[in-house]
């Protein structure tokens, strides 16, 4: 099997369950932005200080794959098998958000990403997450999209900034505070 199928050389895509769509569509967007989001994760979870959680961010990284099919899908479509999200999951990110919130000093102040390069991975995959969930809330004016999709979508980007200063904090790097002019 070849990995081009030449289908999408006049500028549209199959989406699952057959239709096809421009590749502009929103909903194309929506699930390209989370396959962004996705490969975000992956280099999220290649920073040596996130070793003890590479299992977390995989787990993560397959719930996109849910996120990304579940967009991927024509609405109303029931034959196209795949998992869901559940409220599981969005559970699990507020129990972690919740753990490493407890070992980092009162958020008092907004923080300017950076610091050391791990963290700016992070703080990246946080704004490509809050891209993904403004491209699924757009998506959902037009088409009936699960609201558990875009539950996820806000957890986790919340979850990603407690990671950044949770790295921070473990790489011994002092947060930058925003400091408005006066």
């Amino acid at each position: 099997m070849k990995i081009y199928t030449k289908t999408g050389d006049g500028g549209d895509t199959s989406l699952l369950g057959g239709k096809r769509v421009p590749k502009s569509h929103i909903r194309i967007d929506a699930y390209g932005t989370v396959d962004e989001l996705n490969a975000f994760l992956g280099l999220l979870k290649d920073q040596e200080v996130n070793s003890k959680r590479h299992a977390l961010l995989k787990e993560i990284q397959d719930r996109l794959f849910t996120v990304g099919a579940t967009l991927a899908t024509v609405s109303g479509e029931v034959r196209v098998k795949k998992p869901d999200i559940l409220d599981e999951d969005i559970f699990m990110l507020e129990r972690e958000i919740d753990a490493m919130d407890e070992s980092l000093p009162a958020l008092k102040n907004f923080i300017l990403p950076g610091g050391h390069a791990s963290v700016s991975v992070a703080h990246l995959a946080r704004t490509v997450c809050r891209r993904a969930e403004r491209c699924v809330v757009l998506l959902h004016e037009v088409e009936h999209i699960e609201e558990k999709i875009i539950q996820y979508l806000n957890r986790l980007s919340d979850f990603l900034f407690v990671l950044g200063r949770k790295m921070a904090q473990e790489l011994n790097i002092e947060e930058t505070t925003w400091a408005p002019r006066d």
